[in-house]
């Protein structure tokens, strides 16, 4: 038993390092090509935090695990939302700038609701089946596209100049992204392959293990960047880097993933949905609300809280 783990930890940890790879080696390159650095921040380093997600998915999606799709993309935004901004607010209290609150966090939520909508068409307009369709999928990436305008409209006002670019050589430069996509395509198929395994000998559903070990394990980037960022005392990093994450998850990987190969929905799902929303609209409620445009320890531990309690629920309830 202990060797399928072993086996999705090596998949989830050459996943990590090849997202890393391939962020590097297409940074490299599209500097060379003289691209701004702000358009690349916003482009190959925002899909390298959620190409884990977007590889383990497409994998998914072919071997149609319609269930690990949804628990990896669904798991992966209720960590980022109630877990790592939890840990980020407990090192440091965050303050949130305004367009963080106005903006982007209403719209994670609100891409929340709309994929709740296409999901569920038995369940709220008698459809024969829940599925998320491709028509429903281009409807996701239509919504990706706008967010992408309203980001690189916001980032001519921003003032805060990216982390340095790293430039290496055309030949180092080629060989990053050739690992990059190498650890990615072998990472990938390890996870979706044990994960399986996994599920089938502890006797629990693909769901339960896309929304805990694979989730968690895919999120790791965007704890460690939002554990530093807090040490660090970026607090505006930190929600750009869950939320944004949060909305290329649903938006790119699960548009994506339906072009491939439409998914069924399982209405089990809407209670992991539902507590998403509860958190999102906590964490908003609360950087307006209880202390303007700040999230204190005390609701860091709230959100934390809601997590554990979460995990509890959904494993007892295997």
């Amino acid at each position: 038993m202990l060797f399928p783990f072993i086996l999705l930890s090596l998949g989830l940890a050459l996943v990590l390092k090849g997202a890393d790879y391939l962020v590097d080696g297409a940074s490299s390159l599209a500097k060379r090509l003289r691209l701004p650095e702000i358009v690349i921040g916003l482009t190959i380093v925002a899909f390298g935090t959620s190409a884990p997600e977007l590889i383990i998915n497409l994998f998914s999606s072919i071997s149609g695990k319609n269930e690990l799709v949804l628990g990896n993309i669904i798991g992966s935004n209720l960590f980022n939302t109630l877990f790592i901004l939890g840990i980020a607010g407990l090192i440091y209290p965050l303050d949130f700038q305004g367009n963080s609150v106005r903006k982007e966090i209403p719209f994670s939520l609100l891409v929340t609701m709309v994929f709740f909508f296409l999901a569920n068409d038995h369940f709220l307009f008698k459809f024969a089946a829940n599925r998320l369709s491709r028509f429903d999928g281009a409807i996701l990436l239509v919504l990706l596209g706008f967010f992408l305008y309203y980001t690189f409209g916001l980032s001519k006002i921003k003032l805060d100049s990216p982390d340095k670019i790293n430039v290496y050589s055309l030949p180092k430069t080629w060989v990053l992204i050739i690992l990059g996509f190498g650890f990615l395509f072998l990472g990938g198929k390890l996870v979706v392959d044990y994960a399986v395994i996994i599920a089938r000998e502890l006797q629990v559903s693909e769901k339960l293990i896309g929304l805990t070990i694979v989730s968690m394990g895919t999120s790791l980037p965007e704890l460690a960047t939002s554990v530093v960022a807090a040490l660090k005392k970026r607090c505006d990093l930190i929600v750009g880097n869950v939320v944004g994450s949060n909305i290329f998850n649903l938006l790119l990987v699960l548009g994506v993933s339906t072009q491939i190969s439409p998914i069924s929905y399982n209405t089990g799902f809407n209670l992991d949905i539902s507590i998403l929303v509860l958190g999102t609209v906590f964490l908003l409620l609360a950087i307006i609300f209880f202390r303007p445009r700040k999230l204190d320890r005390r609701e860091a531990l709230v959100l934390l809280v809601i997590y554990i309690v979460y995990l509890v629920l959904i494993i007892s309830r295997r």
